[in-house]
């Protein structure tokens, strides 16, 4: 969780940043984005994360209950 929170925050950096030298800012306004733009990129990050995470354990957990349930099903068949 710790790196996706400090990858999120240097994305966010990174293109805040460029963003604003690009747009021919002064460098205090450029290092103020720059400051909300890493915030706001680890805050979304660690939201995407969470949901990835999320999406993932149900997709595990179906997966396990399907299996589960082509086992019964082959084990009822088994039996005469």
């Amino acid at each position: 969780m710790k790196f996706i929170f400090l990858l999120g925050g240097l994305l966010g950096f990174l293109c805040a940043a460029g963003a604003g030298w690009w747009a021919g800012r002064t460098s205090d306004r450029v290092l103020l984005d720059a400051a909300v733009g890493t915030l706001i990129g680890a805050l979304l990050f660690r939201w995407f994360w969470t949901v990835l995470l999320g999406a993932l354990r149900q997709t595990l957990a179906a997966r396990q209950q399907a299996a589960a349930a082509a086992a019964a099903a082959a084990n009822s068949k088994a039996k005469p």
